[in-house]
């Protein structure tokens, strides 16, 4: 396998991460649309959540039965073409609905990315993943601004998504020719209940995206309740998880060539852990921005490891391991909010971060007792 797979994957992953931000700026115009309240929208939103979660393991399944080509153009195209929809739809069940083919999409997309990665990186015989998942925040930080650039020049929600549809599918376009057409070998049923290593991999997964989640969610939160920040501002905490997060992926591959999976997994928690504490504990507003930055780059390529371990494994078969650590990974950024939430609701958002630190510690922990990361 060569350049033209390695190039594609990176771009299926930057495809991806420009679809989910462009539908964050579309958040408040979706709110505005169908007048919902917090509550209901925050119910509303699930459905995006629940069509990923559903959709993944049979994402991996027909990757296996019809290749990564065609499941990841399909599902690509169908996230792409559900933007527009959210940008104009005014009633809450069309909303859920949309959402739910939305979330679906992307996380077959999702699901099946990561299997073309594993499957390419195993191939190069070198450290390719955490460069994938970089392109990955690279489309993030490319969708989020270019949308909202757009919308500032004064066009239309409508318009600004038909714009980056365009350019997403032109890169699509110029991606397929290297996108697989096979996926993992079938060795066993289509769908299997995560065991052995592959669980353990997965609750670790679970873990880092649950940080990930509630960066997203909280941290905002955290500096504007807690430490006095002005709501305008608020925005700089995630920022810097996020910059982090995705310059850390950028040097990854070169980081675990070097240094190796496992010290990654170790020093990559402790790190991540030291960052929450810095941003809860210490009032200092270019302290709590560094250790968000931390948190950043703490688990930056924690997760690309993970999957790399779970491709090397030989407890589950390739097609059915993939979509279950995906799908768990995922579950946690769903879960996690909701569990940082009910913490805070019953102590303090201080409390619950530091919880939060102390999974962050026993995976560092844990990567003492993964042999996959060796192999």
């Amino acid at each position: 396998m060569g350049k033209t797979e390695r190039q594609a994957t990176r771009l299926v992953f930057l495809v991806v991460g420009f679809v989910a931000a462009a539908w964050a700026c579309l958040v408040p115009f979706a709110k505005a649309n169908t007048e919902l309240d917090e509550g209901t929208l925050g119910l509303v939103l699930l459905c995006l959540g629940v069509g990923s979660l559903l959709a993944m393991p049979t994402a991996g399944a027909l990757s296996t039965k019809y290749g990564c080509r065609v499941v990841l153009t399909a599902s690509s195209l169908v996230a792409c073409a559900a933007l527009p929809l959210l940008a104009i739809v005014s009633s809450a069940p069309l909303l859920a609905v949309v959402l739910f083919v939305f979330g679906a999409a992307l996380g077959s997309a999702d699901c099946v990315m990561n299997v073309q990665a594993v499957i390419v990186e195993r191939a190069g015989a070198k450290p390719m993943m955490s460069g994938f998942h970089a392109f990955y925040g690279l489309g993030g930080i490319v969708g989020a601004a270019s949308i909202s650039i757009l919308l500032m020049l004064g066009a239309t929600p409508l318009n600004s998504t038909l714009a980056a549809l365009a350019v997403m599918v032109l890169t699509l376009l110029v991606a397929y020719p290297g996108l697989l057409p096979f996926g993992n070998p079938t060795e066993g049923p289509a769908f299997a209940i995560p065991r052995g290593v592959v669980l353990f991999l997965g609750v670790l997964c679970f873990i880092v995206f649950l940080v990930e989640g509630s960066m997203l969610d909280w941290s905002a939160v955290l500096t504007t309740e807690q430490r006095g920040t002005a709501p305008g501002q608020a925005g700089f905490a995630f920022a810097s998880f996020s910059m982090a997060m995705t310059l850390g992926r950028l040097i990854g591959d070169r980081v675990v060539a070097k240094m190796g999976r496992r010290p990654v997994v170790a020093i990559g928690g402790l790190l991540a852990a030291g960052g929450i504490a810095l941003a809860t504990l210490v009032s200092i507003r270019a302290v709590a921005l560094l250790g968000y930055a931390l948190v950043g780059v703490g688990c930056s390529n924690i997760v690309p490891v993970l999957f790399t371990a779970v491709g090397r494994q030989r407890t589950m078969p390739q097609a059915v391991a993939v979509p279950a650590i995906t799908t768990l990974g995922y579950a946690g950024i769903l879960t996690g909010p909701a569990g940082i939430g009910f913490i805070a609701q019953h102590s303090n958002l201080s409390v619950a971060f530091l919880f939060v630190a102390t999974l962050m510690v026993a995976v560092a922990v844990s990567s003492g007792f993964l042999r996959a990361l060796d192999s």
